[in-house]
């Protein structure tokens, strides 16, 4: 067995923003084996260590050296690689470039086959690892990518990294391996924690590598989220029930902003607790990154979490500090919110004037007197008392008015939650202030949808309108390009209205569109609505795909043009139901209507002479017009398992007609009652589902 190895990589820089190594930690293990396995180096598993000052890759049981390959390839025919006088043809030369070789040097000899081809025989030598490695480091070293981030140059060279390169530790088992970058070279020592273990120290092997960084107060990634967690689970013990608030995104990027953490606590003024919690919250988290603690009755405390990457032996100094800063950044917030109390609402909106929506769509005050409109539209199809359709448009006319007050300027994220307080102040029912609230939901995939109906009103309006804006000016997401989230906004809508019974999605969709020519906007309402309508059918496909749908019955309900949420997944569940309850009737259903379909003329009508007709034929008229009554009234119920029901009973008749009845008769009269007859079979599935559809992927 050939002798292996562990392999160290260890790239030392200045302090590293948090995205950027975590992002380089994702690519560096990826670089590492793919070099490894292109030189022909056998390998085992590859580990990613990072912390702010360093990335490393440490690589088991990596072989000292490359096998030895002999390779044999079996070209052309020897009759075919040489003319008559032992010249290589273009085959030859062909193959042997191929093979990265001399025509002169190809082989001629019988294969087991009986007949001589022609073979190009190579040998590769055995290579030592370590020379591999070397270049291998230096690569994986300028291979990493920093989007978003300018790279930084020093040095003589021009080489570039995010930050500055201050060393590198490079190891073959107990071996240095030479590494050059950027007039750094490797050597077999690392560096400590800044303070408390600053300067070099001696790496043995990659083996003793973790246990080298640990002396030196340095924790990998791993371990310094565990002693966060077990710093902050101690925390709410000790506090009886309480609960640090640990963003993932915030809680990773502390991770990565320290080599050995210590969890502490800081305080701030009890008169903060009087700002709005999110905009203190917010403050903490997004500025500092600092943890809030709640309560046990999820109230905001006065504490907040420090992860500190200094000596904690001066801890107490640490909090000092970090208490200092939170207060000068809650005295902002509290500032920016006391002074938006003294302003009336209507100031707010009024203001929205000078705010752009978008450049040829108008300003956000215009946006809110459509929305105004549409928002109370929705309530009234949605059957809301004139009261709450009189709500909902008051809620929509507030609620992008605290976009322009100091407190959202400053904490963008708290749009709309701001707008619910300053709604609160000035005396607003508490409906009017959660719909203000909540009506950006759903922000995302899973996202809660607004609490009240009224807030669903509103999101509807604010997400139809744009999305409806974005068509008219015919800007609609292509590709993976969506700058305006319209594809967000849509599955928003369809999640919105699938709770909202009694809702038109294209009457609303010609109200929206509706409102943009009233202000001015010049564009084809008919090529619009239907591009929107479209797209709105597009998500509830792809809704429904997720909902475990076949495609099949999907383009059947599809067909019929339903666009309602509600509807639509009604016909498509209850038509996937039929076919798992009964799949060889409606298997043979679908045939049959497919063989109706094709052989029917649409130019002819439906209008059948009963005289013309024989039994089978009676037979299924009289079927048909049965079933004609019976899906028109289990549609008004909008009981589409009944309908299915009914046309369920049209098979027997169907298969009969087929198997006494040869359509295309000699007489033209017979003929044309027949291909009638078939209309008008097709006619009693129209408004419930393409059946045909379920036949032409069999």
């Amino acid at each position: 067995m050939a002798e292996t190895r562990d392999f160290l990589l260890e790239i030392g820089t200045e302090e590293m923003p948090s995205a950027p190594l975590m992002n380089a930690a994702q690519q560096l293990g990826g670089l590492v084996e793919k070099g490894l396995d292109a030189a022909g180096l056998s390998h085992g598993d590859v580990r990613v260590i990072s912390t702010p000052r360093r990335l490393a890759a440490i690589v088991s049981d990596v072989a000292v050296a490359t096998d030895e390959i002999h390779e044999v390839k079996r070209g052309p025919k020897a009759t075919i690689a040489f003319d008559g006088a032992g010249e290589p043809t273009k085959a030859a030369l062909g193959f042997a470039r191929k093979c990265g070789a001399d025509a002169s040097e190809l082989v001629r000899r019988v294969d087991s086959d009986g007949n001589e081809y022609v073979f190009a025989e190579r040998s590769v030598p055995s290579r030592p690892a370590t020379p591999i490695l070397s270049d291998l480091s230096a690569t994986v070293i300028g291979d990493l990518q920093w989007p978003n981030y300018r790279s930084q140059r020093w040095g003589s060279e021009h080489a570039t990294f995010v930050r500055p390169i201050r060393w590198i530790c490079a190891l073959l088992g107990a071996d240095v391996v030479p590494v050059s970058y950027a007039d750094v070279t490797s050597g077999n020592t690392t560096r400590g924690h800044r303070v408390l273990a600053p300067g070099e120290h001696v790496v043995s092997s990659p083996a003793d590598y973790e246990g080298v960084l640990e002396r030196a107060f340095v924790l990998s990634a791993e371990r310094r989220a565990e002693a966060i967690r077990a710093g902050i689970a101690q925390i709410e013990a000790e506090r009886g029930g309480a609960h640090v608030d640990t963003p993932k995104r915030i809680f990773d990027e502390v991770v990565n902003l320290c080599e050995w953490p210590t969890v502490l606590v800081g305080t701030f003024d009890e008169a903060f607790l009087e700002v709005p919690h999110e905009i203190i919250c917010e403050s903490m988290l997004s500025n500092q990154r600092y943890f809030p603690i709640y309560d046990a009755s999820g109230s905001l405390t006065r504490e907040f979490v420090v992860v500190s990457n200094a000596d904690p032996a001066v801890s107490a100094t640490v909090v000092s500090g970090n208490e200092k800063v939170v207060r000068a950044r809650l005295d902002d917030a509290k500032f920016f919110y006391e002074e938006d109390l003294k302003r009336p609402m209507e100031e707010f909106v009024e203001r929205l004037g000078s705010v752009t929506f978008q450049e040829r769509l108008g300003t956000m005050l215009q946006k809110v007197e459509r929305m105004e409109g549409l928002a109370a539209a929705v309530a009234t199809q949605a059957g809301q008392d004139e009261a709450a359709v009189s709500s909902a448009a008051r809620a929509a006319h507030l609620a992008k008015a605290d976009l322009v007050s100091q407190a959202v300027v400053e904490f963008t994220n708290q749009q709309g939650v701001m707008g619910g307080y300053y709604a609160a102040a000035a005396g607003e029912s508490a409906e009017i202030c959660s719909a203000i609230r909540e009506h950006y939901r759903p922000r995302f995939a899973g996202d809660e949808l607004p609490s009240v109906v009224c807030g669903r009103c509103v999101a509807i309006a604010d997400k139809l309108d744009t999305i409806c804006g974005i068509f008219a000016i015919d800007e609609p997401p292509t590709g993976s390009s969506d700058p305006y989230a319209v594809r967000r906004a849509t599955i928003g809508v369809i999640a919105m209205l699938r709770t909202l019974p009694g809702c038109d999605l294209r009457q609303l969709i010609g109200l929206s569109l509706g409102s943009y020519l009233a202000q001015g906007l010049e564009f084809d309402l008919e090529e619009v609505a239907s591009a929107v309508v479209r797209f709105f059918q597009a998500r509830l496909v792809a809704i429904a795909k997720d909902e475990g749908i076949r495609p099949d019955t999907i383009e059947a309900v599809s067909a019929v043009g339903v666009i309602d949420p509600i509807e639509f997944m009604a016909r498509a569940h209850a038509l996937e139901d039929a076919r798992s309850q009964s799949p060889e009737l409606f298997d043979d259903l679908a045939t049959a209507y497919a063989r109706a379909a094709h052989l029917g003329d649409a130019s002819l009508g439906t209008s059948v002479d009963p005289a013309l007709l024989g039994d089978s034929e009676k037979a299924l008229l009289d079927a048909c017009e049965q079933g004609t009554d019976v899906v028109r009234d289990a549609l008004a119920r909008d009981d589409y398992a009944s309908a299915l029901t009914a046309l369920a009973e049209l098979r027997a008749p169907i298969d009969r007609f087929f198997e006494d009845v040869l359509v295309m008769d000699e007489d033209t009269a017979v003929r044309e009652n027949r291909l009638r007859l078939l209309n008008r079979f097709v006619e009693v599935f129209v408004g419930v589902a393409d059946i045909g559809a379920l036949s032409r992927k069999k």
